[in-house]
């Protein structure tokens, strides 16, 4: 019995074995122009295995990367883009910097301390108040979210007061939509089953 585990390993195995022997023949041919159409066919034949991937832009820059993996680069054809390298392929990538800032309250997100910076900065009072509106109408959105209680209008205007350093004052007579609260209060209770009517046709009909 011939298992797999007995045969040659496959680099991309989601291309399946037949196309591997087709890389691996491609490899044996010696004239350059019959190795390029060799190539080319086993890309079209690679590119019809997902033909959901066509539009995506760089989907044939990727067939011929993976024809080179699957050759362990060892395949001298005119590629239509740049060839890859072991060395490339080795390479690690850049380290992404993380942001450890701090979070006063997390609730409420990064994003809220960054707009409450940029109320203070506005000059416009009206425009300044608006935007104090909208945070906090969001703030209490999001205060709901985490605690899944109500929120006294006084809590979420103490903490933007706070979260300003007390740069920023609150309208008098700045009240928060109520609407918000009760529609994600209701959204977060889990829903009620209903009782079935075919059971209470069914103790009716057999009460008759």
């Amino acid at each position: 019995m011939d298992y797999n585990s007995n045969r040659k390993h496959l680099v991309l195995p989601e291309y399946g074995r037949n196309v591997q022997k087709m890389v691996d023949f491609a490899l044996t041919v010696e004239d350059r122009d019959e190795r390029n159409r060799v190539a080319k066919s086993i890309i079209a034949v690679m590119g019809n295995m997902y033909p959901h991937l066509r539009d995506v832009s760089d989907f044939r820059h990727k067939l011929w990367d993976h024809l080179a993996l699957m050759s362990d680069f060892q395949l001298d054809i005119d590629s239509p883009f740049e060839r890859p390298t072991k060395e490339k392929l080795s390479e690690k990538p850049e380290k992404v910097p993380y942001k450890n800032e701090r979070i006063k309250y997390r609730h409420y997100g990064k994003t809220i301390e960054s707009l409450i910076t940029k109320a203070i900065e506005l000059e416009d009072q009206k425009e300044k108040d608006a935007l104090i509106l909208m945070i906090a109408n969001h703030m209490k959105k999001s205060f709901i979210n985490w605690n899944k209680d109500s929120v006294p209008d006084d809590k979420i205007f103490q903490d933007i007061v706070e979260l300003s350093d007390g740069k920023l004052v609150i309208p008098e007579e700045l009240k928060l939509r109520e609407a918000r609260e009760k529609d994600f209060s209701q959204k977060n209770k889990p829903r009620k089953k209903h009782s079935g009517h075919r059971n209470d046709n069914r103790k009716h009909n057999k009460n008759r």
